[in-house]
């Protein structure tokens, strides 16, 4: 059984493959000084109430922002998996697509995850928009591979930042309005931010497209991705599950190399 970690800047998602699909996903807030016993405390209660009790993980893929984490993951996977874990951006582990950016630059690893799985399952030709923390943009060439993209501030922290900013202004939640023009507090700042990255998003996919000067499928993920289709037709297809299938597709790739080398 594969354990497939993405660590993100707010939440940490662990899913259990079995090779032909998953069966299981947890999540928590991401914390980096939860240690590797308080990992697997949280995590096996979670499995056995779910009725995994005789699983066994043999293989662990890690993706991570957050460079703090990965150590108490290492030490996870070794400890009670008995495993070496593969993290997405070390020399050891090797993806399936090229990465052209600007040399030195380093690519997060959920992006490049994220491209990997377009790749697989839409072809080449892509904008991925990822909301999460961060809104990405990433560019997914016609063979695969990763040549940039974008970084804007995520809509909840874009929603943070406004509160925080503005004393008068109240916390509220994202959500499509009814309508655009708001008559009270609330109603305003839920169309300024929606329709807001509506056209954040459908100007930058425009510009991207317009640069590329070929057509491009949009591929949206990300919890909020759901929502946001809801206001325009600039988004091709809606995959919540793309980090996890890459890891699963990066796993298998630096595996079959291993057993390759190996003979």
């Amino acid at each position: 059984m594969l354990l497939a970690i993405d660590v993100g800047n707010t939440n940490t998602v662990f899913a259990v493959h079995d090779g032909k699909g998953f069966v299981g996903e947890w999540r928590c807030s991401t914390y980096h000084q939860r240690t590797a016993d308080q990992y697997y405390v949280w995590l096996r209660q979670l499995m056995e109430f779910n009725g995994f009790n005789g699983i066994t993980i043999d293989q662990v893929v890690i993706s991570s922002v957050v460079p703090q984490v990965v150590f108490n993951l290492r030490v996870l996977s070794d400890r009670y998996f008995n495993c070496r874990p593969l993290v997405v951006g070390k020399a050891d582990c090797d993806l399936p697509v090229d990465v052209r950016v600007d040399e030195g630059t380093v690519v997060g690893a959920d992006r490049l995850v994220n491209t990997v799985a377009g790749h697989d399952r839409f072809g080449g030709d892509l904008i991925i928009v990822d909301f999460g923390t961060a809104t990405t943009f990433d560019v997914v060439d016609t063979d695969g591979a990763y040549v940039g993209g974008v970084i804007a501030p995520g809509v909840n922290l874009s929603l943070k930042a406004l509160h925080e900013a503005a004393a008068a202004l109240p916390h509220v939640d994202v959500t499509k309005p009814q309508r655009v023009v708001g008559t009270n507090t609330v109603d305003c700042m839920q169309s300024g931010v929606f329709w807001g990255y509506v056209g954040l998003v459908e100007g930058i996919c425009k510009r991207i497209r317009g640069e590329r000067d070929r057509p491009m499928k949009v591929v949206a993920t990300g919890g909020l991705s759901t929502l946001f289709n809801q206001g325009t037709d600039v988004i091709d297809h809606i995959d919540t599950e793309l980090t996890m299938h890459g890891l699963v597709l990066i796993n298998a790739f630096n595996r079959k190399r291993l057993n390759e080398q190996n003979g």
